[in-house]
C-alpha cells in the first residue's frame, strides 16, 4: 500500500493510542481563538495538521509544537497538545534537546521564512545536517508579516517593502535547496491551498524518521497577497506547476501541450515540450537517491518567479538519527566508565589567561 505520492503508507495509522480511545480533529482543537487575518494561508495548514494527526495513533500528551516568533508562531496555541512558543529562531535548538531527552515524544517545528531563514537559520541548518528525528513546517509568505511588511529571507529581489522602500538588493533563499544542502534527509515543498497534496505531504513528513523539513508557500494577504497566485489560477498552474512523485516521470502541462524535464548535455535540467524530444529523455524522479544533485537540481527549476515550480517530495532518505545516537553513545559511556560528576567539579584543571 502507498500513499498519493508513491511512498509507503505509514504503519499502524490507525487513530486509536496506546490507551485504546479512538481520536479525532477535534481532540486536537484547543479552545483558543484562532487570532490570524482573515485570508491568511496558517488556517489552511492548521486545518490540515488537526485533520490527519488523530491517524498517527500517537497520545496528544506524546505531541509537542514548538514555534518561534511571527504569525506562525501562534501554531502552539491552537493545537490540543504540549506546545512551546519559544524566542526568535530558536525553535530548531529546543526541539532538539526535546526530541533526544525524550524519545517518546512526537516532536514538530512550526517557523516562518523570517524566524527560521534570518535570526534562526544556523539553528536550522544544523538540526537538519544532524538528522534530528524532528518535522520542520516552514511557512514561507516572502515577507515578514507580524512586525508589519519588511522584507524576508525569501523576498524577491527588487521587491518594495517598509525596509526596503527602492527596493530588496538581496538575493532571496530557495528553503528547498538551503535544506538539501544541509543534507535534510526528507526534503518537500507544497503549497497552502492545494488541500489534498498539503495533507498528504505533511502526513509524509510525520511518518519519516529524521530531520523532516516542508517549505509551505503560505498566502499573507495584508502584506504581500497574491505572491502565489500564478501557482493558484486554473490556466497558470497547469503551466507552471510541477508535482513530482518517486517513480514517475517528471511530466507536466494542460493535454493540448504537455512539458517534460530533461537533461542537457552539461547535466543541468531543463524544461521541454514533449513533442519536441523523446520519451526516454524525461527525468525520472528518485526522491530516494542518496546523493543529493538530483533533488538539488530540481529545486533550482524556476527561481523567484515561480515559472516553474517543483512541489512534492524531493527526498526521503533513511540514515541514522542524531538523538537515537546521543542516547546511545551515552550508554555505552556510561557502562565503560560511570560519570563521577563530584570528581568533574572538584578537579584541578585551572586555565591561565
Amino acid at each position: 500500500m502507498t500513499t498519493d505520492l508513491g511512498f509507503p503508507a505509514v504503519d499502524g495509522l490507525a487513530g486509536v493510542p496506546a490507551g485504546g480511545q479512538e481520536l479525532s480533529t477535534k481532540d486536537f482543537t484547543s479552545d483558543q481563538e484562532v487570532r490570524w487575518c482573515p485570508g491568511c494561508g496558517d488556517y489552511a495548514v492548521l486545518a490540515a495538521v488537526r485533520g490527519f494527526l488523530p491517524e498517527l495513533g500517537i497520545p496528544r500528551e506524546n505531541t509537542v509544537f514548538v514555534s518561534g516568533i511571527g504569525c506562525s508562531a501562534r501554531f502552539p496555541y491552537y493545537m490540543n497538545t504540549y506546545g512551546m512558543h519559544s524566542i526568535h529562531g530558536r525553535a530548531p535548538t529546543i526541539a532538539t534537546g526535546l526530541a533526544t531527552t525524550r524519545p517518546d515524544l512526537n516532536v514538530w517545528v512550526v517557523t516562518g521564512d523570517g524566524d527560521g531563514l534570518s535570526i534562526g537559520g544556523n539553528h536550522l541548518i544544523h538540526a537538519l545536517r544532524r538528522n534530528v528525528n524532528i518535522t520542520v513546517l516552514l511557512f514561507n509568505n516572502r515577507i515578514y508579516g507580524l512586525t508589519k511588511g519588511q522584507y524576508s529571507p525569501t523576498s524577491d529581489q527588487g521587491m518594495v517593502t517598509k525596509s526596503t522602500p527602492v527596493g530588496s538588493l538581496d538575493t532571496p533563499f530557495n528553503p528547498v535547496s538551503l535544506a538539501l544542502g544541509a543534507e535534510a534527509s526528507f526534503v518537500a515543498r507544497t503549497l497552502d491551498s492545494d488541500r489534498a497534496h498539503l495533507t498528504e505531504t505533511l502526513r509524509a513528513a510525520a511518518a519519516h524518521r529524521g530531520s523532516s523539513l516542508v517549505e509551505i508557500y503560505q498566502n499573507c494577504p495584508i502584506f504581500n497577497d497574491g505572491a502565489f497566485d500564478v501557482l493558484k489560477d486554473a490556466e497558470e498552474k497547469q503551466r507552471r506547476l510541477i508535482q513530482v512523485n518517486h517513480g514517475q516521470p517528471v511530466t507536466f502541462g494542460p493535454e493540448d501541450e504537455r512539458y517534460g524535464v530533461v537533461r542537457d548535455d552539461n547535466g543541468e535540467l531543463r524544461v521541454a515540450k514533449l513533442a519536441e524530444v523523446d520519451e526516454s529523455e524525461v527525468v525520472v524522479h528518485d526522491a530516494h537517491r542518496e546523493d543529493t544533485s538530483h533533488a538539488f537540481a530540481l529545486s533550482r527549476l524556476g527561481g523567484q518567479h515561480l515559472d516553474p515550480t517543483v512541489t512534492g517530495i524531493f527526498r526521503a532518505v533513511s540514515r541514522p538519527t542524531y538523538d537515537d545516537q546521543v542516547r546511545a553513545q551515552l550508554t555505552e559511556a556510561a557502562e565503560q566508565k560511570p560519570a563521577d560528576l563530584q570528581k568533574l567539579l572538584t578537579g584541578n584543571n585551572t586555565w591561565t589567561i
